[in-house]
């Protein structure tokens, strides 16, 4: 099966379920999205052809503006991905700590089956995750509470300490001093070249002298 047949065949199956949700589908984007009052949450299908199966990866994430008006500044990104950022995403596997999970589908059956498998993990596991740690507070202790170590619910872990500072000055963290110089040990640690270290502190230094509430 194209993958391209593969996607349409997926999102017509799990359209309506989505949209019980409040969901809709961005199929351009590969994804259902729900706008919130705080940015959005999403879910993102990627399918790989390989040999005679498909292969589905699945991730779920949410975005802060907040967080994401200040951080995309800095990243480099061009201005059309800005709008699109996420503040956490994290695959169903990773999630799961099983970091190299991919449904499998071969046939009509196995489609069928990982649709059910897919909802089942989003009303049990996904979607409660998103509502909790849709809010700055819950953010920031997803990347300061243990700020030396990686965090799990961010691909890019250089993104992590520009975000995780973000998310303290916004939550006017008590601790933001201290977590400014973890984050850059840990970036330091971590082999962040020195673009990658000035690109930090140019964010510290916008962080500690523009009103950011």
């Amino acid at each position: 099966m194209a993958v391209k047949h593969f996607e349409t065949i997926l999102y017509e199956k799990l359209e309506p379920f989505f949209r019980n949700y409040d969901f809709v589908l961005l199929a351009e984007k590969k994804q259902f999205r729900k706008n919130t009052l705080t940015g959005f949450q999403n879910v993102i299908f990627t399918a790989t052809a390989y040999q005679d199966e498909i292969w589905l990866e699945v991730n779920i994430g949410c975005r802060s503006h907040q967080v994401e008006q200040i951080a995309q500044q800095f990243l480099g990104n061009t201005r059309d991905y800005w709008a699109d950022s996420n503040t956490l995403v994290i695959s169903i596997g990773k999630f799961n700590d099983a970091k190299y999970f991919r449904y499998k589908i071969f046939n009509e059956n196995d489609l069928e089956d990982t649709c059910e498998a897919i909802k089942e993990f989003l009303e049990n596991t996904g979607f409660p995750f998103l509502n909790k740690s849709d809010n700055l507070k819950a953010i920031n202790n997803i990347f300061n509470l243990q700020p030396s170590s990686p965090c799990k619910y961010l691909y890019n872990q250089t993104h992590r300490s520009y975000k995780g500072i973000i998310t303290a000055r916004l939550t006017n963290d008590e601790r933001f001093l201290d977590l400014s110089n973890t984050h850059r040990n840990v970036l330091r640690r971590n082999g962040a070249n020195p673009d990658e270290l000035l690109t930090f502190e140019r964010i510290l230094s916008f962080l500690l002298y523009q009103s950011v509430n």
